[in-house]
This record gives structure tokens, C-alpha cells and sequence, in this order.
């Protein structure tokens, strides 16, 4: 049995890792890219210039790169250390206080959405507790579906950047669609910002609250005559514990988020500053970025952690605290309802679009609205918008089930060795989706492949976590025990019983895993890290039609509202009720396993 003070090791150690291993990358980026350093170094300061040999040999001396990837790794870390990123390819300019001031700006920006996630968050639990509080609250099945939290917390916020511009900027006015100016340019960044992120901490917290008020000392308190409100804050203080190691992920999650956002906004944050790097091979400037995003992922997760231990007291600090588990809710027609109704309009729409051509150009109809001929209009080309979400349900969802399957198959490999996939899992969440894109765009180059890859990397290890508890609370079942003691070999009991036990549930990991996926794979594309013009992927669709927006809204909500309808197809299966006990695939194995076997007498 592995100990707390073992275990909070262990997070240590796979964070320095995972600062290890994403130091190491940046560092080698100039030879992992595949291309010659100084080729791009003598592109980037003078593109007419003939790259003959003399050139690239005089670019080469004078940044050192003869020395080797090795020699040259040790150098830039030395120089980080002293706080020294080198000068940028492009400008020549110094590259910290180009960090420094892009940090400024995305630190102002996170701290803001944050507020607001926390307002959403104590917005969307506050009639739980107060019906906990005063003791109308059912704890048996739990104070609430968490519906409303689960649809905030799927969205993904280039999404929800580009709704809030079209509602707020263009039809409305009411605030500034890009720029940072003035006070009013940081209301709509912040909101998209902080809705996931409030959704996310409000659905853990209405998790957390109702197993609180199922404890004893809440009745004990109340007949003593406790004011609710006493109970409410005595209850809050409980729950916080439990939920406040999911703020590094929130603020992993702004970290990688406020790239999309800034880049919608035209923030000059950090993360915009790390993809036009990333585009235009600035790679000291790169460097630097991705080094200051992944730092600021690790230190809001330090900064969390020590929070929650702050919280627990020393009494508690060597002690796990764990919530009781609540018992699942029954699946009522509405929760049936949803993910059915968003399956068939996903299918009637992609179905449509693959019926017509997606690539045909009517120069005739360029930002034409809906009619009969272009049911959803055309985008800025004249091509039928239509057509480019059918056909691009093949490049998003087609893509994500590839990554998906390869995910699962490769947790299902590792999640037989637990402490790699906890230490993986550590790895993964300290790198966001789209830092791993600008990561794999910087080697591979942008496109389909490497969007994949950088999904892929952040996706399996979750999965794999998930494998290494069932592979552990499996072989710790007192009928495994039984069946070492009468003989069976180490296969039977791995085909027969480990893996029926972990492949079920992990598989179902893995669908609910597959809208958030593509997702994943849209705000790459939209980034313009995915799939490539003409290519008629939904992210690049939207980023393709947005500069057009305020002429041809059609252009833009139609792909949005594809990837909302995934993201509620998400949330709808996320909340549905698991399987009751004794009647799922984990009991019926467990069921098969206490009965005696015959292969085995024999």
C-alpha cells in the first residue's frame, strides 16, 4: 500500500519529469524540426538572400550551432538559468522581455478569468449548499444532475471566444472585438477564459457538497442548533479539500486556452506570442514562450497543492480525505433525450453535407446567405458551407476516433504498470493540448499528422490512469487470491478475469473521451496547427470564415454550432448514470469469477 507522503514523492518527482522532459524538446527544437537551424536563422533575417554554403557556414559560427544539439542544449540551459533566452531569429532582438511583457499580459488576463470562474463556480453550486445548509437537500442520489456545470466545463474556449464576439461585439456593440487598450478589451478574453473554467470547478464542487451533508456531523450540528449558515460554511470548508487540486488543472487549462483566445482577441499575450513564433520559426523566441506557458502550468498546480495542505491542517496532512461516494442518479427520459437528439442532428447534418461538393467554387455567390441552393450559405470563396461540415466530420470525428482507439490501446498496454501511468498522467496534465500542438507543429510542421500526435500524447495517459486503479483493485479481489491459491496460471487469470475487468470500463473512458477529442483536434486546426487550406476540417472552417463574421455570420456559426452539438453530446453521456450494481459487465465478471471454473479442476 502506497503511503501519502510516498505518493505526494511521486507527484514530485513525475512533475520535475515532466519539466525535464518539455525543457529537453524546447532546448533541441532547432534539431528535432528536422530542418537546418541556419537555413531558417538566414530565411528569417533576409528571405531574398541566396542560402549558399557561405552564408549558412558564417550564420552557423556565429550562433554556435557546430558544437552539436548536445553542446548547445547545455548552453541554453545555462543561459535560462541566468536568465538569458538568447535573441530572436527574426528580429534580432532580445527574447525575455518579449516573454516578459506577453507574460504580463496573459498573467492580467488569467487573473481575471479566474475571478470569474470562481463567481460562475460559487454561482452554479450556491443552491446546493444552501439546501444542504438548511437541510432540504436529497442526499441519497445526490443535489443535482451537474448538467448546467458539465456544459460550461466542455466547451472549449475558442468556441466560446468566437460566439461571445459575434453576440457581444458584432450584434450587440457592446464591447471591442479585438485589441488591448483599455479595460473594456479584457471583459470578452476573460469570459471565454473563465466559463469552462468555472463550469469545471462548480460541477466538482456539486459533486463534492451533497457527500458532505450525508455525513454525520451535519445532523449533529443541526439538532445542536446551528444556524445554516454556520453548517453551510463549516460544509464549504470540508468540500474545498477535495476540489482544490483541480485548480493547477484549471489553471493548466487557462494556460493552454489563452492561446486560442488571445489569438481570436488579438491579445499580445504569451500564448500568441508562442504560436507566431511557432509560425514563422522564430525558435529562441519559441523556446522562450513554451518554457514560460509550461512553467506557469507547474507553479499554479504547486501553488494548489500547498492550498489544500494549508487546508487540511497538520492533522490531516499525512491523511488521504476522501469524500463517501455518492450512489448514481436514475436516468430520467430528458437525460435520455439529449445526447439521442444531438446524435441525429449531427448525423442528418454530416449525412446532407456528404452529398454535396465541398471543394466546388461559385464566385457568384462568395458570403452568400441561406437559400435553396446553399441551404447554410457560402463562405468567403463561394463554397457551400454545408458541404464543408459534412465533409469535415471525416477529418474531426474520423481523426478522433483513430486517436481514440490508438489511446486505448496503448492504456490498455501501460495501465499493467502503474506507476508508469501515474507518472505519464502527471506528465500529460503539466501540457496542455495545444502547447503539445505548437510542440509537434515546430518538428513535424503543421497538418493532420501532427495534430494528431500532440492530441494523442495528452490523451492516453488519462486512460491508462484509469487502467492502473482497475488493474490494481483487481488483482487485490479476494476470488483472485482463491484462484492463485488452487493453481491457476498467471494467463488464465489475466485473460479470464484482469483483462475483462479493465478493458469494459476503460473502453467506455474512451468514447465518453472522443467528443472532448475532437474538439481537441478543432481548436488545433482553428489554430492553424491541424489540417491545411483546402482541407474542410470544422476548427479551420471557423478560423478560415471568422475575419468574415460581421458580412457572413452564417460562415461561422455553422461550424460552431456542429462542435457545440459535440460538446453536448459530450456533457449528455458524461452525466448519464453508470451501469446499477449487479446488472454491468464489471459484476457479471466478478459474478463468473466466484463460480468455480472447470478448466481450472481439471
Amino acid at each position: 500500500m502506497t503511503t501519502p507522503r510516498k505518493e505526494r514523492t511521486g507527484v514530485l518527482i513525475s512533475r520535475a519529469a515532466a519539466l525535464i522532459v518539455v525543457v529537453t524538446v524546447v532546448g533541441l527544437l532547432p534539431w528535432l524540426s528536422g530542418r537546418d537551424p541556419a537555413l531558417s536563422v538566414l530565411r528569417a533575417r533576409s528571405a531574398e538572400q541566396e542560402p549558399t554554403e557561405e552564408a549558412l557556414r558564417a550564420v552557423r559560427e556565429q550562433l554556435g550551432l557546430e558544437s552539436g544539439p548536445v553542446a548547445l542544449l547545455g548552453e541554453w540551459l545555462g543561459a535560462v538559468v541566468r536568465g538569458d533566452l538568447g535573441r530572436s531569429w527574426v528580429s534580432g532582438g532580445e527574447v525575455l522581455p518579449s516573454v516578459l511583457s506577453g507574460l504580463g499580459v496573459s498573467l492580467a488576463l488569467m487573473g481575471a478569468a479566474l475571478f470569474l470562474a470562481l463567481v460562475l463556480a460559487c454561482s452554479l453550486c450556491a443552491r446546493t449548499l444552501i439546501r444542504g445548509a438548511r437541510g432540504t437537500l436529497d442526499t441519497s442520489g445526490g443535489g443535482g444532475t451537474g448538467a448546467p456545470a458539465a456544459a460550461l466545463a466542455a466547451l472549449p474556449e475558442f468556441l466560446i471566444a468566437t460566439l461571445l464576439m459575434v453576440a457581444l461585439s458584432v450584434w450587440l456593440g457592446w464591447f471591442p472585438p479585438y485589441g488591448w487598450q483599455e479595460p473594456r478589451h479584457l471583459v470578452l478574453p476573460a469570459l471565454a477564459l473563465g466559463i469552462p473554467a468555472g463550469g469545471l470547478l462548480g460541477r466538482l464542487a456539486e459533486d463534492a457538497l451533497p457527500a458532505v451533508f450525508a455525513e454525520r456531523w451535519v445532523e449533529l450540528w443541526r439538532s445542536s442548533g446551528c444556524t445554516p449558515g454556520r453548517i453551510g460554511r463549516a460544509a464549504l470548508r470540508r468540500a474545498l479539500p477535495a476540489v482544490l487540486p483541480q485548480l493547477g488543472l484549471v489553471a493548466v487549462g487557462l494556460t493552454g486556452g489563452a492561446v486560442a483566445v488571445e489569438t481570436v482577441f488579438a491579445v499580445p499575450g504569451i500564448g500568441r506570442t508562442a504560436l507566431g513564433a511557432a509560425e514563422s520559426q522564430d525558435l529562441p523566441l519559441l523556446q522562450g514562450s513554451v518554457l514560460a506557458l509550461v512553467l506557469l502550468g507547474l507553479l499554479a498546480g504547486l501553488i494548489a497543492q500547498t492550498a489544500r495542505r494549508w487546508m487540511l491542517g497538520p492533522g490531516l496532512r499525512d491523511a488521504s480525505l476522501s469524500l463517501p461516494a455518492r450512489r448514481p442518479a436514475r436516468a430520467g427520459r430528458l437525460r435520455v433525450a439529449v445526447p439521442v437528439a444531438c446524435a441525429v442532428l449531427l448525423v442528418v447534418v454530416i449525412g446532407w453535407g456528404l452529398l454535396l461538393d465541398p471543394l466546388y467554387v461559385d464566385t457568384a455567390a462568395r458570403l452568400g446567405a441561406p437559400s435553396g441552393a446553399h441551404p447554410l450559405g457560402t463562405d468567403a470563396l463561394g463554397r457551400d458551407v454545408l458541404a464543408r461540415v459534412g465533409h469535415g466530420a471525416a477529418t474531426t470525428v474520423g481523426i478522433a476516433v483513430l486517436v481514440c482507439l490508438g489511446s486505448y490501446l496503448l492504456a490498455m498496454i501501460v495501465g499493467f504498470l502503474p506507476a508508469l501511468a501515474s507518472g505519464a498522467s502527471e506528465t500529460a496534465n503539466a501540457v496542455p493540448p495545444v502547447i503539445a500542438g505548437i510542440l509537434v507543429a515546430a518538428v513535424l510542421g503543421p497538418g493532420p499528422l501532427g495534430a494528431s500526435i500532440a492530441v494523442a500524447l495528452v490523451s492516453w495517459p488519462a486512460l491508462a490512469a484509469h487502467a492502473a486503479a482497475l488493474v490494481q483493485e483487481t488483482r487485490a479481489a479476494g476470488h483472485l487470491t482463491a484462484q492463485r491459491a488452487i493453481g491457476s496460471p498467471p494467463r488464465w487469470i489475466l485473460l479470464h478475469h484482469l483483462l475483462p475487468a479493465v478493458a469494459g470500463p476503460v473502453a467506455r473512458h474512451a468514447v465518453l473521451r472522443l467528443p472532448g477529442i475532437a474538439l481537441a483536434l478543432a481548436s488545433l486546426g482553428f489554430l492553424g496547427l491541424g489540417a491545411q487550406p483546402p482541407a474542410p476540417e470544422w476548427g479551420l472552417t471557423l478560423s478560415e470564415s471568422l475575419p468574415y463574421v460581421e458580412r457572413a455570420p452564417w460562415a461561422v456559426l455553422t461550424p460552431a454550432a456542429m462542435l457545440l452539438l459535440l460538446a453536448m453530446l459530450a456533457v449528455s453521456l458524461s452525466t448519464l448514470p453508470a451501469p446499477a450494481a449487479g446488472r454491468g459487465p464489471i459484476a457479471r465478471v466478478r459474478a463468473r469469477a466466484l463460480r468455480p471454473e472447470r478448466s481450472t479442476a481439471r
